[in-house]
């Protein structure tokens, strides 16, 4: 992935930045501290992906002022996981946010121009799967990549998931997202030449276990080539897959 100091470098080599204006964006300050949050405004520089807010817990207010400093430091596309409607209207009183009700994110800025190496498919067993597989397709659009969305492909009725080989075996990541028992993702697995990242969901009755049953059932995947995020974490797994599908070769 190309770091912010990668590109601070290039721009020096080519001249389109000075050694006293790239010295200057490197000493910035890490972090700023603004009492009941520390705002970390060196992670872009460090990972290449500026750092994302989890908004439930925190009150609209608390937001705001961390969207501030991220702003004020150049920050012009901010990443709110789990953010409420409710909390989504009061900040954009004063910061306009694009917001999804259904994954619950709202970001500043636009989702930029895909600039990783292939597609991410993002994958549900059903319908029930969509606020997370929105939230992991979302999360992985705002960071740079062209996302293909296959919902409602699960085990029940496999020969809806064979029907979309061409965009399964074309992918660069693979996030398969399923409850109940979790098949999918070893389904899925079986078939792709690519990572897959299984995200377990809380859908299901008693004993799925609120998404236990298909977490068990994803980390016992005899599939190779299959990584396992935590339940519902579909943030999770759309960071991990823009990870994947921004490598370069690092000589």
């Amino acid at each position: 992935m190309h770091s912010e100091v990668k590109t601070i470098l290039e721009k020096v080599s080519q001249g389109d930045l000075s050694v006293d204006e790239a010295l200057l964006q490197l000493k910035l300050a890490p972090y700023e501290d603004i009492g009941f949050a520390k705002v970390d405004l060196h992670r872009k520089v460090r990972q290449g992906m500026a750092e994302v807010i989890y908004g439930a817990g925190k009150t609209p207010e608390q937001m705001t002022k961390i969207l501030d400093v991220m702003i004020a430091a150049g920050q012009n596309r901010v990443l709110i996981t789990r953010l409420s409607k409710e909390a989504y209207l009061e900040i954009s009183k004063t910061h306009p946010l694009t917001y999804y009700e259904e994954a619950k994110i709202g970001f500043t800025g636009e989702i930029p121009q895909p600039d990783g190496i292939g597609k991410i498919v993002v994958a549900t067993g059903g319908t029930s799967d969509l606020p997370v597989a929105e939230e992991a397709a979302l999360t992985a659009e705002v960071f740079g990549n062209e996302v293909v969305r296959l919902y409602d492909v699960g085990v029940a009725g496999l020969h809806r998931l064979l029907d979309k080989k061409e965009e399964i075996m074309s992918a660069s990541v693979i996030i398969a997202i399923a409850g109940m028992e979790g098949a999918l993702a070893s389904v899925v697995g079986g078939l792709a030449d690519c990572p897959v990242i299984a995200v377990p969901t809380s859908v299901g009755y008693g004993a799925a276990f609120e998404g236990l049953s298909a977490l068990l059932s994803m980390l016992n995947s005899c599939a190779s080539g299959v990584s396992v995020v935590n339940i519902d974490n579909g943030f999770g797994a759309g960071y991990l897959a823009s990870m994947i599908n921004h490598m370069e070769a690092k000589k």
